[in-house]
């Protein structure tokens, strides 16, 4: 990418607000190798011609870094599969390893999901759930506690999937949506939008499944795209939660329906013994299964700059192991941003590349559909509520850049902007 059209740094946003923003370059992104059919049980070295969507290195097997004067080594307690470390502003990739590896992605599978659902339903929707809602969660799930003949929130609901990976919740959501095979479509059909083309979505929830198949690119792009939306902002950032629990009769014989508390999964946002709550952390999501091992896809603030890192099944199996060794990545990737020359770049959706291919290459940022400058005041904000719940977590979108084209196109000529995040995240 021409230094020319490398992100241009909001430094007065960034004073207040973190102004996430993706360089859209896909007219010079190199095509993908036509994909492979999903296999049932990867091979334990990758293959030797991956899709180069994104840039050419990114399609080679084995690590890949541009290490010159100034830039840190990379952390040697790196055991995963696969994994990438992705600037999500420039949306340079810094370094990667085995990026288009093609594994099974367990429960980050379930971004996908939110990212094609979410804006089907307001939050404040309710749905009374049928025994046959829940038909077909897999033996062994995660569950959130979903009850058949109890009336959800569509936000309850959503609390469930993100914070405990719920597959009663995401099942549930599924029916309201039309069926599982429909949704499993719908989310292929999304996938091929955001240009993810190494997944295969067989399952809505992640649970193993033949040809099921994800990389820590796609993860990425997904995750990406997912940060967007508002909602999908504030669940994976939600530490903690109340969720309606079961309907019973108390000592008066009166039917009343109490709540438990839930928690992140996610414990670089939650903490665990062996694990410290990641400062800058917020969101997105994790998994783990017995055919994918632990999976990982997070984002972090520190000093201004935003990264994504991915993480896919660690090969050392200690305790925390995939949350370590995103950690050790993200420290380097602050430590590397704005020293290391990138080794390929995250892809814009299809449709904003089209659209910001009809917008011509001479337009410049706002000309096209008519978006602000780095001036503007953010066009929107959201927050959660404070206390006990541990859900105090203001979100917001910075910047005012987002621009709409006639036709409905999502689009800013040079940025695919994205949303605020927290700059510190404390130990809840």
């Amino acid at each position: 990418m021409p230094a020319t059209e490398k992100t241009v740094r909001r430094s007065a946003l960034v004073a207040s607000a973190v102004l996430l923003s993706t360089a859209l370059t896909a007219l010079t992104a190199p095509a993908a190798l036509a994909a492979p059919k999903p296999t049932t049980s990867p091979s334990a070295a990758p293959p030797a011609r991956m899709s180069i969507v994104g840039g050419e290195r990114l399609g080679r097997p084995g690590t890949q870094v541009n290490l010159g004067a100034g830039v840190p080594v990379l952390p040697k307690e790196l055991s995963a599969r696969s994994w990438i470390v992705a600037d999500a502003e420039s949306g340079d990739v810094l370094a990667a390893h085995n990026a288009h590896w093609r594994l099974a992605p367990a429960s980050t599978l379930k971004m996908l999901f939110a990212d094609t659902l979410l804006p089907k339903w307001p939050r404040t929707t309710t749905h009374r759930v049928e025994t046959s809602d829940l038909a077909g969660v897999g033996s062994g799930s995660s569950m959130v506690g979903v009850k058949e003949d109890e009336t959800y929130t569509v936000h309850d609901l959503w609390l469930g999937v993100f914070l405990r990976s719920g597959n009663d919740a995401v099942h549930v959501l599924s029916a309201m949506n039309g069926g599982v095979e429909k949704t499993v479509d719908e989310m292929n059909e999304h996938a091929e939008e955001l240009q993810a083309l190494d997944t295969h979505a067989v399952s809505p929830d992640g649970y193993d499944a033949p040809g099921q198949v994800s990389s820590a690119y796609d993860l990425t792009l997904i995750a990406r795209s997912g940060l967007q939306k508002k909602d999908f902002r504030e669940y994976c950032s939600t530490v903690r939660a109340q969720f309606p629990g079961e309907t019973r009769k108390n000592k008066k014989g009166k039917r009343v329906r109490g709540s438990f508390e839930i928690q992140n999964t996610n414990r670089l946002l939650s903490g665990d013994y062996d694990v410290p709550v990641y400062q800058g952390i917020a969101g997105v999501k994790n998994g783990n299964t017995t055919h994918a091992g632990a999976t990982f896809t997070g984002v972090a603030e520190r000093d201004g700059k935003v990264l994504l890192v991915t993480v896919m099944n660690p090969v050392k199996k200690e305790s925390n192991e995939v949350y370590k060794e995103t950690a050790r990545l993200f420290d380097w990737g602050f430590a590397a941003a704005g020293k290391v020359e990138p080794v390929g770049e995250l892809v814009p959706p299809k449709s904003v590349e089209e659209a910001n291919a009809a917008a011509g290459p001479s337009a410049s940022p706002g000309q096209a559909g008519g978006g602000t400058g780095a001036g503007s005041k953010p066009v929107a904000s959201a927050h959660t509520g404070g206390g006990a719940d541990g859900m105090g977590v203001a979100l917001g979108i910075a910047g005012g850049v987002v621009a709409l084209l006639a036709g409905g196109v999502f689009l800013v000529n040079r940025r695919w902007p994205l949303p605020d995040l927290v700059r510190r995240r404390p130990r809840p």
